[in-house]
């Protein structure tokens, strides 16, 4: 079946992912595959996405992840090797991403892939080896650094920095959950992990090493406050804040306390100023 374009609007197309999310494989229709390459474009190019802001509240599309899922439910594994030396194999619908210098984006040489279903914007910097999956959506002037994964679905906005070895999780299942979010302006230390729906406000500096998950408490020691996820809501970073990694003593037995035992605890020690700014703009520099 052919769809006129009017059909394939955004709406039309969302009703459509549900309805054939919800289907047995074996009882997709033919046309599952047509709505799904029109899906996939539109998650490329940016003009859909898994999660977006609204009157500043990140909202989830549930929908978004749904289609992505059915990309999986439609894929055939097939021999996507482009030659004897780099062989893959992988679901016929989520090719590599097709780049080209039209598309402003500074690819350096040594093994980074990007799915297709990923969304890069001009002026990103991705230094190898990297890897963004499906869903992804990276913004603007935004640095990709070596050894870097970007998870499913996670957002990444303007200007961010993420350093060497840092990892940004994904998330598909459960529909609902939030995916990693960072926002304009943000600095990611090397060896970080942002995990489990974690939003990072916008100017925020994460530190080398920190790891912040959903179970994950956050100690503010200038605004003497703990932050956590809870009912139904993430774990948020606020705006500007400064996080590295430290410890807290361990009280809850005579043994603990008798060997001095400590547990790692994420700390804000400061907010941004402008000698933080003047720390992390090298990155401007090497552009």
């Amino acid at each position: 079946m052919n769809f006129t374009e009017r059909e394939l609007s955004v709406e039309f197309i969302a009703r459509k992912i549900v309805e054939f999310y919800e289907l047995d494989a074996s009882h997709l229709p033919k046309e599952a595959e047509e709505i799904f390459i029109k899906f996939r474009e539109l998650l490329s190019t940016g003009k859909i996405r898994a999660a977006e802001k609204i009157n500043d509240q990140w909202v989830v599309n549930h929908w978004v992840k749904k289609g992505i899922l059915l990309g999986f439910k439609i894929g055939k594994l097939v021999d996507m090797s482009i030659n004897e030396n780099f062989k893959f194999f992988d679901k016929h619908t989520y090719p590599l991403k097709r780049i080209s210098p039209d598309s402003c984006i500074r690819i350096v040489p040594g093994g980074t892939s990007i799915r297709e279903g990923a969304y890069i914007a001009k002026g990103v910097v991705i230094m190898p080896p990297a890897y963004i999956n499906v869903g992804a959506y990276v913004d603007e002037g935004t640095m990709i650094d070596s050894h870097v994964l970007v998870g499913s679905c996670a957002q990444i906005g303007k200007n961010v920095h993420i350093s060497a070895s840092a990892q940004i999780g994904g998330v598909l299942e459960p529909i609902g959950q939030f995916p990693v979010i960072i926002e304009d302006n943000v600095f990611i230390g090397g060896n970080a992990g942002i995990y489990e729906g974690t939003i990072i406000r916008k100017g925020a500096v994460i530190g080398a090493g920190v790891i912040l998950t959903a179970s994950t408490q956050v100690y503010d020691i200038v605004r003497e406050k703990i932050y956590q996820s809870g009912n139904g809501k993430p774990l948020e970073i606020p705006e500007n804040a400064i996080v590295v990694m430290g410890s807290r003593a361990i009280q809850k037995n005579d043994f603990a306390v008798e060997n001095a035992l400590s547990i790692y605890t994420p700390i804000i020690v400061k907010y941004r100023d402008e000698k933080t700014d003047l720390k992390t703009a090298l990155e401007t520099i090497l552009r």
